[in-house]
């Protein structure tokens, strides 16, 4: 598989990104680091580097965040599944 290369821009500066990802997907990446740094940078009025570092830092929180809710929502479910057996069972 060849990898595509996709040129965005982030923060008034072009990048070219390669991956495997269509472009359509690294397209829409881009677009939202593009808005959270404009909208920290309007908050904050940091540097670009520092802006950088807050917006990775904001999205890897986001991101633990999100993997905590889908094993929450994981146990969640498996629990569910286990009453709906036992209460077949018991019916």
């Amino acid at each position: 598989m060849q990898k595509i290369r996709t040129t965005v821009k982030i923060a008034g500066r072009e990048y070219t990104i390669a991956g495997y990802d269509p472009s359509e997907h690294v397209e829409r990446v881009a677009q939202q680091v593009d808005r959270r740094m404009a909208e920290l940078g309007a908050a904050t009025g940091l540097p670009p580097a520092q802006l950088a570092v807050l917006t990775a830092v904001n999205a890897v929180d986001d991101m633990f965040k999100s993997r905590d809710e889908i094993r929450r929502l994981r146990r969640e479910n498996e629990a569910l599944k286990s009453a709906l057996e036992a209460a077949s069972h018991e019916a």
